[in-house]
């Protein structure tokens, strides 16, 4: 990869607050025009290591580069090339959606804020309620003129920290498709996210963050390649069922989701292993509610992934 083709690259980035690290030795790479996500738990680093990324707070130690320029020693020229999108709306909810977008502009000195205005109000579908106050606007919509904002001077990097956070499951998609188009035009996009199949839908490369530290990094087939090949799921009536059948698989790679019941078993062999499981069951009295095969998800990754890690940790 070419050194002009690298939109961020992160070396050994470190911060802690009163003594306690929040991120320790984080590494990345992310080629322009593709999308990164970083994911994680609450409390896993994502925000701090955006903040780090975007010049909002000064990192203990590390090297990052943004198409080119050290964050640290040429930050006024960071600022002339990314743009952020944060958790919470950044909307003025007393102005109108152009009011709101004009001043940003004039705040970019741009030549023409008016036009640019238009032409984002047009490309979010938001021209018809351009001159409506901001305070009548649905969350889909406030999010929509939030992006918008961050769009204002065209930026090569969007920073997006959990941009669907409290929409709907429509507003959702249509954040999507927004998202996709960015990408298209050429725009590098740094996203984090609550919803595993966001990233799993858009994501160019993903990487997990648990603790302050990266565990594993790669494209959405190379993260599925870290678990079997399929995963076979029971669903029993009763929590007591539940718990018979979870001291059973000593053995096996299983997620149990103690609130549903629900069993997931990972394999290699999901035919002989239902067979295996379906007898096993059986001969110890244990009532399925229902089962069925699947192939492993995002979600699936990052549960065992964040599961060993923890399991490590305690053993």
């Amino acid at each position: 990869m070419s050194s002009d083709s690298i939109a961020i690259n992160v070396k050994g980035l470190k911060k802690s607050y009163k003594g306690v690290s929040v991120l320790n030795d984080v590494n990345f790479t992310i080629e322009s025009g593709t999308i990164f996500s970083l994911l994680g738990s609450n409390g896993a680093g994502k925000t701090t290591t955006i903040k780090a990324l975007t010049t909002l707070i000064k990192p203990d130690d590390g090297d990052i580069s943004i198409c080119g320029y050290d964050v640290i020693k040429q930050s006024y020229k960071v600022h002339e090339v990314i743009s952020l999108t944060g958790q919470f709306s950044a909307v003025d909810e007393t102005l109108t959606g152009f009011e709101n977008l004009v001043i940003i502009g004039k705040l970019h000195h741009l030549r023409k804020p008016k036009e640019r205005a238009n032409e984002l109000l047009s490309y979010f579908d938001l021209t018809h309620s351009s001159n409506r106050l901001v305070s009548t606007y649905s969350g889909g919509m406030r999010r929509k003129l939030d992006i918008a904002m961050s769009l204002i001077n065209s930026p090569t990097v969007l920073f997006l920290d959990e941009p669907t956070t409290g929409l709907d499951p429509q507003s959702r998609h249509n954040m999507w498709d927004i998202i996709r188009d960015l990408k298209k035009s050429g725009t590098t996009i740094f996203l984090t996210t609550q919803y595993l199949e966001e990233a799993e839908q858009l994501a160019d490369n993903i990487a997990i963050l648990d603790k302050g530290e990266i565990i594993v990094e790669g494209t959405l087939n190379d993260l599925k390649k870290l678990l079997p090949q399929e995963k076979v799921e029971f669903i029993f009536p009763t929590e007591q069922e539940f718990k018979k059948a979870i001291s059973l698989l000593i053995g096996y790679k299983v997620i149990p989701h103690s609130e549903s019941n629900r069993l997931t078993v990972y394999t290699c062999e999901a035919i002989n292993v239902l067979t295996k499981l379906f007898q096993l069951f059986t001969s110890h009295n244990i009532d399925i509610k229902d089962f069925s095969r699947k192939s492993p998800s995002l979600e699936d990754v990052f549960l065992t992934l964040i599961g060993e890690k923890e399991a490590l940790a305690n053993g």
